[in-house]
């Protein structure tokens, strides 16, 4: 049994979708069964992470787990639950600003997941780690915008991202669950190719059929903006990060294409398959 945890997530639902694919058995765990919306073959479990005493039924008979955490979450209880029943496997979705063999990460972001990474590491289970910075899906901020004209405004829009489909990264993890042989290895996940923010909007604009400008904002009144609604440090770090983008190239490697045999899918692929997302 393959167990995934964040199952109604982005890159949980994906994966849900292609450990089905594959023919393996699939257990999805979510604090709300009754919305999660997955495939029939799919044995979805009532479980939340903040409750040790839910987790026995959810990892029982668990060879491996894909690991889809929401940040801040404390991975202890799941840890010992996983150990305890005998979970062989674990394929932990963590962030691309983790920095390699640093004893202090530069933020919060970089912090939260190092130590989620360390704990997997103590934990005795065989372990790989999938390190994602910037999704494609981070591109679905625009979808509210287009609502009301052609223009998207945003910060740093001279950041340069290898933006990385999910479907992408749900195929990596469904392979190495079921597959293993990547024990004890850290990847960074990247797109194939470099673009900007204002090269996603073009390309976005291209798929959509609208003539799609940009409009460079202050960062400092959208980070205050924000700020209200949501965690200040890890905004703070986010947008940091993006900052460090601007006016560089982003890395791009074949990570993908060798996990999966085939190549990463582009920006463009992305946004033809959320086109009804932006209300094309």
């Amino acid at each position: 049994m393959y167990l995934v945890i964040g199952a109604t997530a982005h890159f949980g639902r994906q994966a849900v979708e292609e450990l089905v694919a594959a023919g393996a058995p699939v257990r999805a765990l979510t604090r709300t069964p009754e919305r999660a919306g997955l495939p029939q073959e799919v044995d979805v479990v009532r479980a939340d992470l903040t409750k040790p005493e839910t987790l026995p039924a959810a990892l029982a008979g668990v060879e491996a787990a894909f690991l889809v955490l929401q940040y801040g979450m404390d991975v202890a209880p799941l840890l010992a639950g996983a150990g305890r029943a005998g979970v062989r496997r674990l394929v932990f979705l963590s962030s691309g600003a983790v920095v390699p063999g640093a004893e202090r990460q530069p933020d919060v972001i970089a912090q939260y997941h190092r130590d989620v990474e360390r704990a997997v590491e103590a934990s005795g289970i065989e372990w790989t780690f999938l390190r994602l910075l910037f999704p494609a899906i981070n591109s679905l901020t625009f979808a509210m915008q287009l609502q009301g004209g052609d223009v998207i405004r945003a910060p740093y829009t001279e950041a340069a991202f290898s933006a990385v489909h999910e479907r992408d990264v749900a195929e990596v993890a469904a392979r190495i669950l079921i597959g293993g042989g990547h024990a004890g290895r850290a990847y960074d996940l990247t797109g194939p190719e470099s673009l900007t923010q204002t090269q996603q909007v073009r390309i976005l604009g291209e798929t959509l059929g609208r003539p799609l400008t940009v409009e460079d904002l202050d960062p400092e009144p959208v980070l205050e903006q924000m700020s209200q609604f949501m965690d200040p440090e890890f905004l703070a770090a986010l947008f940091a990060l993006m900052a460090q983008a601007v006016g560089k190239p982003a890395p791009v490697n074949d990570v993908i294409e060798q996990i999966t045999g085939h190549p990463a899918r582009t920006y463009a692929r992305w946004a033809a398959d959320h086109r009804a997302d932006f209300g094309g």
